[in-house]
């Protein structure tokens, strides 16, 4: 269908009936997409779960035009649609509420809400504006005060704003993109259950993006489940169990690639945190107490879906956010992540999206592969003269050791590939031979297979050396693959914890799914 005729919205008295059928997705040779079908139904809410990287985001991302499907159709009332944008989305009746707030903090609510719409109005008459206004409000499940600026309002008011943002195009079919993660629990039962109401009223349809089981079998109608790109299942909630959603969503085998660990059999803790919490930027709790020791050559990892605490943790274990509450210990001694401290017990990090929190992109290689080293001898004399020749030297034999591809050491690293720049901040974290402490959060994200292998086997070959390894990761293969003991972190707490020889894999979905 031509996009012009999708400039009027195709609304009914019900909200529309979505089909998404046999939709494929590709990115080059990536396969984000093989074959999905999925019929959202008039008055329902219907669950898409999976884990990170399941294909959620490219499913509907489809649907709303951002992305074009390989392969597939999208059904509007079982009529086919060329949807090329957000805006012919909106004249289907689809509107969508993103992970991130969209609206500007320094403008009111009302202001938020009038540029939202798809009209390109040069004057606004503002005494008519706010009198619609509040009639919508009155009419719509939550209420904001229309002349807040959106910067003082709580994160529960401005993820309510943004659904009324949506309500207010007259969006009859919501796509919800993991609504709650910026939510307290009650906050998310409270707009969950509005939201519940106006689809029992026939009102609305929604499509729920959720990892979390408690909310699909409280609210939805339906699920349907992805892993790795393909339909895994789905159904009426009432008829399946959370173990048969668990082992949709994660699948019941899984072979792990096998990496050559040493047997050592003394360790001793070098890593220890007691009672830690530590709070997200918007100030609500993001780490609750939690209790943890990371022995010398034993692998950590730390498993579970994005946002639910582990950011944090990683950021106060490298010196990036201060703790709210409770003590660190490295090699038995207090610990705060300064630099000196982290110099002193030899503390190492290789942090998610290098290039923006472990490089300074318009340096060269040689100089970010010198952030540890460049006050010390013999790149520098007296603590303050730089030895530039002795800099340039020690980066090209951490460029061979750790086949760095790259014109040269003098090449900016953002010009780099993104396993490159990990190659490189991975050279620099672990050339020392008296590294104790290594923390590693999502390593492979992003990364071809050649860059996941060689990262991987740099661990590994770390923990050898009895290096103790905290690795923070949302690839439950990686960690399946690498970690000597698994912690499930949901909402802020650890809610499993095992040896990797004992772990259950239908157990772990549940906890990282917050049942």
């Amino acid at each position: 269908m031509d996009t012009a005729t999708l400039t009027q919205p195709i609304l009914t008295e019900q909200p529309p009936r979505l089909d998404v059928v046999a939709m494929t997705k590709r990115f080059g040779s990536f396969m984000a997409l093989d074959q999905v079908s999925m019929t959202l139904k008039p008055g329902s809410l219907h669950a898409l779960l999976g884990e990170n990287g399941a294909g959620k985001s490219t499913l509907v991302k489809c649907v709303m035009g951002f992305y074009r499907p390989t392969t597939g159709q999208i059904l509007i009332d079982q009529q086919p649609q060329t949807i090329d944008s957000p805006k012919d989305a909106h004249a289907c009746g689809i509107g969508m509420v993103y992970q991130h707030f969209t609206s500007v903090p320094a403008m009111t609510v009302a202001e938020n809400l009038v540029l939202s719409r798809y009209d390109h109005k040069t004057l606004i008459d503002w005494k008519r504006e706010l009198k619609g206004l509040q009639a919508f409000m009155e009419e719509a499940p939550f209420h904001v005060d229309l002349g807040t600026p959106v910067g003082q309002l709580a994160a529960g008011q401005k993820q309510k704003l943004e659904i009324l943002k949506q309500l207010y195009l007259k969006s009859r079919l919501l796509i919800l993109d993991e609504p709650t993660s910026v939510l307290t629990p009650g906050e998310a039962d409270e707009v969950l259950g509005l939201l519940r109401q106006e689809v029992e009223q026939g009102r609305l349809s929604v499509l729920l993006i959720t990892h979390k089981f408690r909310e699909v079998q409280a609210f939805a109608d339906e699920v349907t489940i992805l892993r790795r790109g393909k339909l895994a299942g789905q159904g009426h909630v009432k008829d399946l169990t959370i173990e048969a959603m668990a082992e949709m969503m994660l699948g019941q085998e899984r072979q792990p690639k096998t990496v050559a660990k040493a047997e050592l059999e003394t360790q001793v803790p070098v890593l220890q945190v007691n009672d830690l919490h530590a709070n997200r930027d918007n100030g609500l709790p993001a780490v609750k107490g939690i209790n943890l020791q990371v022995h010398s050559g034993e692998i950590v990892g730390i498993a579970g879906v994005s946002g639910n605490g582990q950011r944090e943790l990683v950021e106060v274990l490298s010196g990036q956010r201060l703790p709210a509450q409770g003590t660190l210990r490295v090699n038995g001694e207090p610990y705060t992540a300064t630099r000196a401290e982290m110099a002193k017990h030899q503390v190492y990090a290789l942090p998610e999206e290098p290039l923006r929190n472990a490089c300074v992109p318009n340096m060269s290689v040689a100089e970010n592969m010198a952030l540890r080293t460049f006050d010390r001898p013999p790149q520098a004399k007296w603590n303050l003269l730089l030895v530039l020749k002795a800099i340039r030297n020690a980066a090209q034999g951490l460029v061979q050791a750790f086949s760095v591809k790259t014109p040269s050491v003098e090449t900016p690293v953002s010009h780099l590939s993104g396993g490159n720049i990990q190659r490189t901040v991975l050279a620099r974290e672990l050339s020392s031979e008296s590294v104790q402490l290594l923390i590693a959060a999502n390593p492979s994200f992003g990364l071809d297979f050649a860059a996941v292998d060689f990262i991987h086997d740099r661990i590994v070959a770390a923990r050898n050396r009895r290096v103790a390894v905290l690795l923070v990761s949302e690839d439950l293969d990686e960690l399946l693959t690498l970690a000597d003991r698994i912690i499930v972190m949901s909402e802020g707490e650890f809610v499993y914890e095992h040896a990797i020889a004992d772990i259950d894999l239908s157990v772990i979905g549940q906890r990282m799914a917050g049942h």
